[in-house]
């Protein structure tokens, strides 16, 4: 999309392993914090949203305490991605978790609905820096045969907050005050702060010229990205998407995207350069990780409602049915090393993919109706271990693809085309699984009304009608993995084609490579 040469690399890193100077304990402490940060978010923030709503009212737009949010986490990561190949990771992240505690503190003092919604968009805009800096950095510290080490214990993570970030938020939502959902962010934050500001060292670089800050490119990208991810969270919910709100919107975001072009290409330093998508590993890579993003929506969102409204359970329970995908996860992330160590990053890739649409068919199709909750535990048990085969050997293969000066912005594009692909599945599974309640009860059809009508009066014919609409996002999810899979066999590059770590290349000199 941007100007510059493909190979261009900024010269300087004078480490053999840019980072390695850091002390790696304290260091993976901070980034694990600084992510712990982002993961318990959601989790512990939707447990408390009754509480938060009987408090502050606006339950008509409380959804945007989640939409405002992944919205600011969206479209900052691009941003990020670039400032930290230019200035640095460290002084990125810092700014990240500065305005992550700022945003919690003001969450904490929210007077109204639209006020904490403001400032869950402020968090938001930290949760960016952290969520694409931190996993960058996490490259950094690590040559390739050891990041499976450490993005294990990133994925652990996301295990553990998946399973205590419910229990956290409804404990402190009904013992204390849901503003300390917010304000227990601020220990955890100050601690990684610490730990980055005291711990984290950077390679030397040479001075150069004045860098260029492509602001008109960051707006460009901020307004196409505001359109299209409002586009696709409000439609079907707070307008119909054959309305004029809907298609404006779309039509915005186009012509925004557009001009996102048109300014990039001409850009001396585009926050998007062009070689993100003319490098087939990079471009191949983007497109099966928004294909992940999309299949993610049918066990994050419509699981739940599934585990609810058909099996009866209650919002802990159910949500424990799909926490188990989270541990099966980084236990199988942690082994795929052995695998594409011996076969490449995409071969494994392919066979993780190829197990996860087998697993998401396997839901429709073997689950008994309406089941026992173990059966769709380990649906998700399988279904983590299939993702973690193929999620991991993508972002460590591509970052093992680009010197230090381009892992920011590549490790960003990979990041951001999953949120994007998580919203547009979202939009999508929504509108399909509306569609089938429509064809099966008449009316409009709506999941969240049929869901709310089954835990206050229990009916078969609902009961039937939500799991067969769940089943068809089943089926759909499968597609998008099916697409996953297709983007690997016809685009990815049979062997990707590592770069040396022992030194960084010097400008406009062609990175040694090796195939994996």
């Amino acid at each position: 999309m941007g100007g510059g040469s493909d190979t261009g690399t900024a010269a300087g890193a004078t480490s053999a392993i840019p980072g390695a100077g850091s002390r790696r304990g304290p260091v993976v402490a901070a980034l694990m914090t600084g992510m712990a940060l982002v993961a318990l978010d959601s989790t512990v923030v939707s447990t408390a949203v009754p509480q938060i709503v009987g408090d502050l009212g606006g339950f008509s737009v409380f959804s945007w305490l989640f939409s405002g949010y992944l919205l600011a986490v969206t479209i900052t990561l691009p941003v990020y991605g670039k400032l930290s190949d230019t200035f640095g990771r460290k002084p990125v992240l810092i700014a990240g978790i500065i305005l992550f505690l700022v945003g919690s503190l003001l969450c904490a003092s929210a007077w109204n609905m639209a006020s904490l919604i403001a400032f869950r968009i402020v968090q938001g805009l930290g949760g960016g820096a952290l969520q694409g800096t931190v996993q960058t950095i996490a490259a950094d510290l690590y040559p390739l045969k050891e990041r499976p080490k450490i993005q294990s214990k990133l994925s652990t993570v996301w295990a553990v907050s998946a399973v205590a970030g419910p229990g956290v938020g409804g404990l402190l939502a009904a013992y204390a005050d849901w503003r300390w959902i917010f304000l227990i962010n601020l220990p955890l934050g100050a601690l990684a702060l610490w730990l980055v500001a005291r711990h984290l060292v950077e390679p030397v670089r040479e001075r150069g010229p004045r860098p260029r800050i492509d602001w008109s490119g960051a707006l460009a990208i901020f307004l196409t990205g505001t359109l299209l991810l409002t586009a696709l969270v409000q439609g079907g919910v707070a307008w119909p998407w054959l309305s004029a709100p809907s298609l404006g919107l779309f039509a915005g975001s186009a012509a925004g995207a557009a001009l996102t072009v048109f300014i990039e290409r001409r850009a001396a330093e585009p926050i998007i350069p062009g070689w993100i998508w003319r490098r087939r590993t990079i471009a191949a890579v983007n497109l099966a990780l928004g294909a992940l993003g999309l299949l993610m929506v049918a066990p994050t969102v419509f699981l739940p409602t599934y585990a609810q409204s058909v099996l009866g359970l209650g919002p802990i329970a159910a949500g424990f049915v799909m926490s188990a995908m989270t541990l099966s996860w980084p236990v199988s992330a942690a082994f795929s090393n052995r695998v594409y160590n011996r076969i490449g990053f995409r071969q494994t890739a392919i066979i993780g993919i190829t197990a996860a649409m087998l697993v998401l068919l396997a839901f429709p199709l073997l689950l008994p109706y309406p089941g026992e909750p173990w059966q769709p535990a380990l649906i998700m048990l399988l279904l983590g271990a299939a993702l973690g085969f193929f999620q991991l050997p993508l972002i460590v293969g591509v970052q093992s693809t680009v010197p230090w000066s381009e892992r920011g912005t590549t490790t960003s594009s990979v990041l951001f085309c999953r949120q994007v692909g998580q919203s547009l599945g979202a939009a999508l599974f929504g509108a399909l699984a509306n569609g089938v309640l429509a064809a099966r009860l008449g009316g409009s059809g709506n999941l969240d009304a049929v869901a709310h009508t089954l835990g206050s009066a229990p009916a078969e014919h609902l009961r039937r009608a939500v799991a067969e609409a769940v089943d068809y996002v089943y089926v759909g999810a499968a597609g998008a993995a099916g697409l996953a899979l297709l983007v690997l066999v016809f685009l990815a590059p049979r062997r990707f084609p590592v770069i040396q770590e022992l030194q960084e290349p010097a400008r406009d000199e062609e990175p040694a490579e090796r195939g994996l």
